[in-house]
């Protein structure tokens, strides 16, 4: 247990559930953002992300939850990482030092757990946040661009097979999860109902995309071979699933994939950086 002033730091592992949501929200309230307000959209998201509480820390004053910070642990490109999924802190007590203070007792609990790396988004804009992670050793490792828009109008001009795919079945070694961020990558999203489809033109295989039709929400898709039709003919497909697409996080380096993003007509609706710190 770490102390500063008159508060203190402990793990988030026998909190309840709801008090960790409480202090998230009234942390997030007014953020750049609309954060959804639902428990059971955490509680979902958090286990798919693989959150570890004994590995998550909380900034108490006596009893009340005043900061936080909570860490998805999992391997990724052969390396185990600590994810931050959720940082902050409740408006009374910011500037207070609380996120260096959380961060300063985190990291060599995390380093005797043999991770090797910590990763974290933050919004572009949020230049406290950004200025904060940098003072703690975070540097900038990718950008991404976040979309919102409506592809119902699309003329089909051109043929496709859509069909509805097994995760199981499928060859996730012809896809660029590299590319992908933490929420979206095939080990968060494979047990979260997300469905996966795979699109094909002239009866071959040539794209592919999860989304999770009821919230318009388009985790992966991209085109493993082919030209300007294929992505015409995968945009097409996901229209028949969902005709307007929310996206996180496409890596501004695609410029392929940025580039048909664009054509479509799909608003840049914030843009975030990850940032890294290697242990």
């Amino acid at each position: 247990m770490s102390k500063i002033g008159s508060m203190h730091i402990r793990s988030l592992q026998n909190i309840e559930f709801n008090t960790i949501i409480a202090c998230f929200l009234e942390a997030f309230a007014g953020y750049f953002v609309q954060m959804p307000t639902d428990a059971a959209y955490y509680r979902d998201r958090w286990q798919r992300a693989k959150v570890d509480y004994s590995l998550s820390f909380g900034m108490f004053d006596a009893e009340r939850l005043v900061g936080f910070v909570i860490h998805a642990v999992d391997k990724r490109n052969g390396k185990l990482v600590a994810y931050n999924t959720g940082t902050g802190v409740v408006p009374e007590y910011r500037g207070n030092g609380i996120v260096d203070a959380l961060y300063a007792h985190a990291l060599p609990l995390l380093q005797k757990r043999g991770i090797e790396s910590c990763t974290l988004e933050v919004i572009t804009k949020n230049a406290p946040a950004l200025k904060v992670y940098q003072r703690i050793g975070f540097k900038i490792s990718k950008q991404y661009h976040c979309y919102h828009g409506d592809i119902s109008k699309m003329e089909k001009r051109i043929d496709f097979t859509c069909k509805k795919a097994d995760f199981a079945h499928f060859d996730w070694n012809r896809t660029n999860q590299a590319s992908y961020s933490w929420d979206n990558h095939i080990e968060s999203i494979r047990n979260g109902g997300f469905e996966l489809h795979t699109v094909y033109g002239e009866n071959q295989l040539e794209s592919f995309f999860v989304i999770s039709a009821e919230a318009h929400y388009l985790a992966q898709f991209d085109v493993l071979n082919g030209d300007d039709d294929s992505w015409e003919r995968l945009f097409l497909a996901i229209r028949e699933v969902s005709q307007t697409v929310k996206i996180n996080n496409v890596d501004t380096l695609l410029r392929d994939k940025v580039t048909h993003l664009n054509q479509l007509g799909l608003k840049n609706t914030i843009d975030q950086y990850e940032m890294e710190l290697v242990l």
